[in-house]
This record gives structure tokens, C-alpha cells and sequence, in this order.
């Protein structure tokens, strides 16, 4: 066997100081898994109401999340239902009946593409978004109308208060 020389050794060993660590894939495949998982777990958890900048809601100090229902909101010129607008508040409030038209035949062709039905004797429920000044003789007449197409769980959405603050 040969033997090396002095700069083929100091050359080997060179090069095994330099010689760079390989990345290892496994590991960091492992903790985007949990991360996606976590994130995918969190995220359904939590209920968005829709957004709008038309509406300021009330603030409240309820603890409990609501259930994900139909949304009618009600802006300063307009109610909403799903994102559909339906009626504007002035042709809302001007009619003489007790309930609103054009939110009765919405709220009817929402419960029938709905795949809940109604167990007999129970109410669909209804998230009603309005804004903190609508008029009282507005939201009877939504209320009425609610009742009238069987949505009679109505729950209001509000800000969550923060514990602590008066």
C-alpha cells in the first residue's frame, strides 16, 4: 500500500472540515405538519360574522359563541340577508303591513335551500347584525316578519365586551 504525502493528508483532512452538513427534511416536514394542523384546528373554532362598516353593533358581555345561522343585517340605509340586499329601510318602515314583503319571500327561499329542516314544533334560527340605532318599529317589523317564516331562535350580534373593562 502507498502511502500518502503530507499535502495529500493535510489536503484530505481540509476537506473534511469543510464538508457541510446536509439539511434534514424529515424534521422540518414534521413541524409544518403540526403547524397546518394547528391552524386548520384553530381556525374552526371561530365564527365570522360579516363585516361591515355600515353597521356599529351594540356591545355585550355574553360568554357564549353563537351558532353559525342565517345573517340578516341591517345597515343606515339597507337590510341584508346573507349578503343579498332585500329591502332599503325607508320602503321597510313607509309600508303599512306589519311584516316586510321582500324580507318574507327571502327568509322563505333561504329556509327551502336550506338542508336543515325544522324539526315540527321548533323555530329556524336567525342572527339579526343591526346596527346600534336602528329604529324600534324597524325591528318589530323584522321580528314579526321572522316569526311569520318560522325563524323564531333570533339571537343579536353584538361586540364582545372585554372582561375587566366597565
Amino acid at each position: 500500500m502507498m502511502t500518502m504525502s503530507r499535502r495529500a493528508r493535510r489536503m484530505e483532512r481540509n476537506h473534511k472540515r469543510n464538508k457541510q452538513g446536509a439539511l434534514n427534511l424529515v424534521s422540518l416536514m414534521d413541524i409544518f405538519t403540526i403547524l397546518v394542523f394547528f391552524l386548520l384546528v384553530s381556525s374552526s373554532n371561530v365564527q365570522q360574522l360579516p363585516n361591515s362598516k355600515d353597521i356599529s353593533l351594540p356591545t355585550s358581555i355574553a360568554e357564549k359563541a353563537p351558532k353559525e345561522t342565517l345573517v340578516i343585517a341591517i345597515t343606515q340605509d339597507s337590510i341584508i340577508v346573507q349578503g343579498n340586499k332585500v329591502s332599503t329601510i325607508y320602503d321597510a318602515i313607509a309600508h303599512d303591513k306589519a311584516l316586510i314583503p321582500s324580507l318574507e319571500e327571502e327568509l322563505k327561499f333561504q329556509s327551502s335551500k336550506s338542508a336543515v329542516t325544522a324539526k315540527s314544533g321548533q323555530g329556524r334560527s336567525v342572527t339579526i347584525m343591526g346596527d346600534e340605532n336602528i329604529s324600534y318599529q324597524l325591528l318589530r317589523k323584522i321580528l314579526a316578519t321572522c316569526r311569520q317564516t318560522n325563524y323564531t331562535h333570533i339571537a343579536f350580534a353584538a361586540v364582545q365586551k372585554a372582561k375587566g373593562k366597565g
